[in-house]
């Protein structure tokens, strides 16, 4: 009988985590470098030749042979150049392995060759990887064998943050001061630190391959860009939670298996609302792990899938008329003596703490939703926000009804004496237990919700980092809480002041506080009474980014100069009209090639076939081919003029220079054009003959799986 491997048997192995520093490294080096992780100090580059030389031997003992700055460029996806540990070889022709401190501290990658916004010119390719020992190295081990990888920050010759890290970072040491400075006004003299706390539920969908590889839009964009829907959806709600079929249920055990190995502590896992769609979530963990820890989930999933026949689709919006897929990002503040600064506890009237960090959350959410919509903005979550399955473009706050009474006591008494209870859930049933019931509901139309000890921001697509959306969160409210800290510090009345403060809070911030149902026109009109942006794209979004009051906050809490800011605004455009004009492309060379081709030949076929009727029987009634001739010959007609318009509309957008005129070209002209085309060729898959049609359905493609 072969021996049972447990979850704790492999969890970690293939991580250089505390437990293998302690073992390997001299007691006074793993100090400094615990010291440096735990406390943020400056890393002792004394100690940097003893860490590189401990990570060589585990990682050669346990099979590797090359290792990696892994980092996360602008690109949207992680960066790796491997090196193998093979020095000159030796007077005896022996090789020789070697790994410097040099080495694991800094790498040089081409800066030129990222995306950069203007920050590097095409000359000026020197860029540097440096080391972030606040992220555990670890051992990816495929087809190339096993590489260990490093974790890095990715920064210019002239130090600007050219990735997703950098900036994460200097939030975090933002948010940690300001943090401490509102603990230690409530006498917290213990705590060192704060962290943000993050756990991001991963959505995804699993096809097919061999039927994905016969899908020219899935190969080159993510996404369908043509498809007409099954007979059968998501109406019937069976896939949600239902049972997990056998071949799924074969690769969530290999990514369990792979991402446990890593130290990822995959946790959940469940079918989706819409059928071939599944999520995956992790404990928390502190936020600069949590966005390292995505983006090795995500790899992970597209690396696996293949080895089950399956390709794994990470785009918000695959398939249209079913859920698209999100990131929900769980977002919290814990400190390094266990208080988590968004717990109300069971008396939240009474937990003036806790009410000041709400009053300044919300002040900050109220202040920059137009930030924090930009942070959850791309290509493909223009597709899936403000649809009945993800939510608005518009930012609001649920509270549910336990804070939303303590707030009403607030604004209309000044003193809030009580606070809602759960109370018991009586199921009616003598067998089954009573329940507790929590004092407030939940609220899936909400883009930010608190839900008991945390706010879970919905808006983050599947394929985004969750980098950016917490550098806003950590920025936004670093601010609030440092104008909070700066008018408490100097009160000679600390209670009376920071009841008063929590008041102007609350009351100059309640418009942002919603918690009906964000699907409905009513709400839409409401938000635009209170003054609400409702930024619906991705390009409307983007120039959010360079406000004076945008340059201000991120400047303030050094965590964006403007010129990083300005480039990120050139990236974005950019990359929004690259991602349109292969989508565009992608449907003509389908539309010219595949489609068109086709439905000619399926017209051909139904003419030779009923002019072979009529000329063996005159008097046979051919109306019902006659019908479906006029109305395929029609729709053909119809392809071909939206297709030689998308042509020219694409010629047009790729001709304008200038990086925003033309991501606005594509959005208000091009996508236009791409929907017209789609619209005749999906009425056309209805008709034509299943065996000519070029390509598998939706319905082969999310059912058969």
């Amino acid at each position: 009988m072969s021996e049972v491997v447990t979850v704790a048997d492999i969890f970690g192995k293939n991580v250089f985590n505390e437990s293998v520093m302690r073992d390997r490294l001299p007691k006074s080096v793993f100090r400094k470098l615990k010291k440096t992780i735990e406390d943020g100090t400056e890393l002792d580059a004394s100690i940097a030749d003893v860490v590189a030389h401990a990570m060589k031997d585990w990682a050669i003992e346990r099979g590797a042979t090359h290792y990696t700055h892994w980092f996360q460029p602008l690109t949207g996806v992680t960066a790796e150049k491997h090196d193998s540990f093979i020095s000159a070889p030796s007077a005896e022709g022996k090789v020789i392995m070697e790994f410097s401190g040099k080495e694991l501290i800094k790498g040089e990658p081409d800066a030129s060759s990222f995306p950069s916004g203007g920050l590097r010119s095409t000359f000026e390719a020197r860029g540097y990887t440096a080391w972030d020992c606040t992220s555990p190295a670890f051992l990816r081990e495929d087809a190339l064998g096993v590489t260990l990888c490093i974790p890095t920050a990715f920064c210019s010759y002239k130090g600007e943050a050219l990735d997703q890290k950098t900036p994460l970072l200097r939030s975090m040491q933002a948010i940690d001061h300001e943090s401490l400075r509102i603990l230690r006004l409530f006498g917290n003299t213990t705590a060192k630190r704060v962290t943000p706390s993050v756990g991001p539920e991963q959505e995804y969908f699993l096809v097919d391959r061999a039927k994905y590889l016969q899908r020219k839009d899935l190969i080159y964009t993510g996404r369908t860009l043509f498809g007409a829907m099954p007979p059968k959806g998501q109406e019937l709600d069976d896939h949600y939670f239902g049972t997990i079929r056998e071949r799924i249920g074969a690769y969530m055990k290999d990514i369990n298996n792979e991402l446990w190995k890593l130290g990822v502590s995959a946790k959940t896992q469940h079918n989706e609302v819409a059928p071939a769609q599944h999520e995956l979530a992790p404990i928390y963990d502190q936020a600069n792990l949590a966005v390292d820890h995505n983006q090795m989930v995500m790899e992970t999933m597209k690396k696996i899938a293949p080895h089950h026949g399956l390709t794994c689709l990470l785009h918000e919006k695959p398939f249209a008329g079913v859920n698209g897929s999100g990131k929900h990002n769980n977002w919290s503040l814990t400190s390094d003596d266990g208080v988590n600064m968004l717990n109300p506890g069971d008396t939240p009237h009474e937990n003036i703490q806790f009410l000041l960090v709400l009053g300044c959350i919300l002040k900050a959410v109220d202040i920059h939703a137009d930030l924090l919509r930009e942070s959850a903005s791309d290509v493909g979550n223009d597709h899936r926000l403000g649809a009945n399955e993800a939510p608005p473009a518009i930012i609001s706050v649920f509270l549910g009804e336990q804070l939303e009474d303590v707030i009403e006591q607030l604004g209309s008494t000044g003193e809030a004496t009580h606070s809602k209870k759960g109370g018991t859930l009586k199921t009616g049933v003598a067998t089954l237990p009573d329940l507790f019931k929590d004092a407030t509901d939940r609220n899936r139309t909400s883009p930010f919700a608190f839900t008991g000890n945390k706010f879970e921001f919905r808006m983050v697509g599947s394929s985004d980092s969750i980098a950016a959306p917490n550098v806003v969160l950590n920025t936004i409210v670093a601010e609030a809480f440092k104008e909070a800290a700066d008018e408490l510090e100097k009160a000679d009345d600390f209670d009376a002041a920071v009841h008063d403060l929590i008041k102007k809070l609350l009351a100059e911030h309640r418009r942002i506080v919603f918690n009906g149902n964000g699907y409905s026109d009513a709400w839409v009109e409401e938000a635009e009474r209170r003054g609400l942006p409702n930024i619906k794209c991705m390009v409307d979004a983007i120039p959010s980014l360079t406000t004076p009051k945008a340059v201000k906050l991120f400047e303030e809490f050094k965590v964006f100069t403007k010129a990083e800011l300005e480039s990120r605004v050139e990236i974005e455009y950019e990359a929004y009209s690259k991602a349109i004009n292969i989508e565009a492309r992608t449907m003509i060379d389908m539309a010219g090639k595949q489609i068109i081709p086709a439905v000619i030949k399926y017209t051909t076929a139904l003419a030779t076939s009923m002019n072979s009727v009529m000329s063996a029987c005159p008097d046979a009634d051919v109306s019902v081919q006659k019908e479906l001739l006029e109305e395929t010959s029609a729709l053909l007609s119809d392809t071909q003029v939206a297709l030689a318009k998308l042509i020219d509309v694409t010629a047009e957008a790729a001709g304008v220079a200038e990086a925003e005129k033309q991501a606005r070209t594509c959005h208000e002209v091009v996508v236009p054009a791409m929907d017209a085309l789609r619209t005749p060729v999906d009425k056309l898959e209805m008709i034509v003959d299943k065996e000519l049609w070029p390509m598998p359905s939706y319905g082969d493609l999310i059912f058969e799986v």
